[in-house]
């Protein structure tokens, strides 16, 4: 005997006649004379119930509340198309409340605190669990895909040694070795890379990873990617393997047919998008003009290191000017310059600068159109062209240049290895100090470190970064080498790094991988920006958890055994 013998979005027409039992959530109530309509719920779907009034009287049935039902299925008169089961109902014969809900402290218009604090009732919402079935299924489809290429799945330690990876480590104290603390790791990198050296040579988890870090719209304290590392294989082999991990993922989840990834060098990638991780599903890309402006009488083109552009083909107001100048301000740029294009000339704006023949040139060189707006940035290449990539995306949001539904995908390749830190006048890894650098730098990088590539690649999508990777070093020398570059001794290398050192003495193979988003992919997928609408129990901007209240105070018992006191 079953407790139920259908779900609430089992049923069809071809179920009609058959005495069915069904168990769920009341998720509306309709009187009609004599006669109830409740649509019962679970998390397959809704169906349609019947109830006479002395049988939902004896209920004392509220929203929400769970019962379960036993009746026949007949067919309705006039169809509901909205549902998968809108061509029956079922008449009930008994009915039996299992528990009843009070009164619901959310509705539909709840603030995100009070969908955090009661997050099991928001769940309940259709478009919340349905998101979450995504993420399922996503995970599912890689786990598929991963199997059939002859992927381990293996689990890395949670507590493991504290190292610098770029981000601070949540810390755990042991009570067992006092004073002494695991980190929970911020990423699987080092495991992974012992597993290579192990003879597993292809590896991979969907690994929680930690990070202590303030938080935004893509960022929780805990996060998952979909980890893998792989031995004898270039990085091209690497980025050909995963193009079909992700072409996989979404024929499987989605029935959506990917194109083909293009990949960009770094500097091709900021030089036309303005973005390390670009959007390439519309145009208005980034136009060097800095010879031409150069010749302007502008005081702000002639004395800057390059000078760009992007030509907009919509009606731009005084306001959006004003928008986009206070944007470009926000990454350093000095202003935003603009010129109409009017009959071949150049009007308002920084149009007086410029020869009617200089104008001429312009327009022609820039292909703009007649009643086009010219945007110009002037300053350093970094600052000009990631301020203008963020006047690209602004434009993109302004004129709903892309479909929400539309998926696009991009290599970026050869970063750098070494970026300088301005505070600290330091070299810092790019990505982290286990990339290979490419090889024309393998011999002297310490010489010329702001000319180094690595052999390093990013996926990104739509404007997101979904997962970053590398070949590896698999040389020990080299790699004292870039630690020692990096401002990390020997003493100290060994005291962080030691086990991956000792490791590599005893035969590594070739190997790189990469760490690939699982929550913002997910999210992408599902239409949204906003990480926390695909993670089960997220935290709010404060790293809290509202439900359970965590972070909390532990007891003076809990915190003497651990040997710690704190400081106030």
């Amino acid at each position: 005997m079953h407790y139920r013998t259908h779900t609430c979005g089992e049923l069809r027409a071809s179920d009609v006649g058959k005495s069915v039992t069904l168990a769920g959530w009341v998720h509306s109530i309709r009187q009609h004379g004599n006669i109830n309509f409740v649509d019962l719920r679970d998390r397959y779907g809704r169906t349609q119930i019947v109830l006479d009034t002395d049988v939902l009287k004896d209920l004392q049935l509220r929203k929400e509340s769970v019962i379960k039902v036993t009746g026949k299925v007949t067919k309705k008169e006039v169809p509901n198309k909205a549902l998968l089961t809108g061509e029956i109902e079922v008449h009930v014969t008994n009915a039996e409340l299992i528990n009843p809900a009070e009164p619901m402290p959310i509705d539909d218009n709840a603030s995100e605190e009070m969908r955090l604090k009661y997050r099991y009732l928001d769940i309940r919402r259709e478009e919340v669990v349905a998101k979450l079935k995504l993420r399922h299924d996503v995970a599912m489809a890689a786990r598929e895909y991963l199997n059939s290429h002859n992927f381990m799945e293996i689990e890395t330690p949670i507590l493991v040694k504290s190292t610098p990876e770029g981000a601070r480590d949540y810390v755990v104290p042991s009570r067992v070795n006092k004073g002494k603390f695991y980190a929970l790791p911020q990423s699987p990198q080092l495991y992974k890379q012992i597993l290579m050296i192990a003879g597993v040579d292809r590896y991979f988890q969907l690994a929680r990873c930690f990070r202590d870090e303030d938080l935004r719209i893509d960022r929780q304290p805990e996060h998952t990617q979909i980890d893998m590392e792989i031995s004898f294989m270039t990085s091209s082999e690497i980025r050909d393997f995963i193009e079909g991990l992700y072409r996989h993922i979404f024929k499987k989840t989605m029935k959506y047919d990917l194109e083909k990834f293009p990949t960009f060098t770094y500097k091709e990638a900021m030089s036309r998008f303005g973005s390390d991780k670009p959007d390439i599903r519309f145009g208005l890309e980034l136009q060097d003009v800095t010879v031409l402006a150069k010749n302007s009488t502008f005081e702000a083109f002639k004395t800057s290191e390059v000078v760009k552009c992007i030509v907009v083909d919509h009606e731009l107001t005084r306001k959006d000017i004003d928008e986009m100048t206070n944007l470009v301000k926000i990454y350093r740029a000095k202003g935003l310059a603009y010129a109409k294009v009017a009959d071949i000339k150049l009007e308002s704006g920084v149009a007086k600068f410029f020869s009617e023949s200089e104008q001429h040139e312009l327009i022609k060189h820039l292909g703009a159109r007649d009643k086009a707006t010219i945007l110009f940035v002037a300053d350093k290449r970094k600052i000009t062209e990631t301020s203008l990539g963020q006047v690209r995306n602004y434009l993109r949001d302004k004129f709903d240049m892309v479909k929400k539904d539309e998926f696009k995908l991009c290599w970026i390749v050869d970063f750098p290895l070494f970026s300088w830190n301005e505070d600290e006048k330091i070299w810092e890894p790019e990505h982290h100090m286990f990339s290979m650098p490419n090889k024309e730098f393998v011999t002297d990088f310490e010489k010329r470190p702001g000319d180094v590539t690595g052999d390093l690649y990013d996926l990104a999508m739509n404007g997101f970064e979904l997962g970053s990777g590398s070949i590896r070093v698999s040389n020990p020398e080299l790699q004292k080498r870039i630690m020692a570059f990096i401002g990390i001794d020997e003493e100290s290398a060994k005291e962080k790094f030691g086990f991956l050192l000792e490791a590599y003495k005893y035969g590594a193979p070739v190997h790189g991988g990469m760490g690939l988003g699982l929550d913002r992919l997910v999210a992408l997928m599902a239409g949204t920006n906003d990480i926390r609408e695909v993670i089960t129990f997220p935290k709010n901007k404060n790293a809290e958890c509202p439900m359970d209240g965590s972070p909390s105070f532990i007891d003076k018992k809990q915190m003497d055994e651990l040997g710690l006191d704190i400081r106030k």
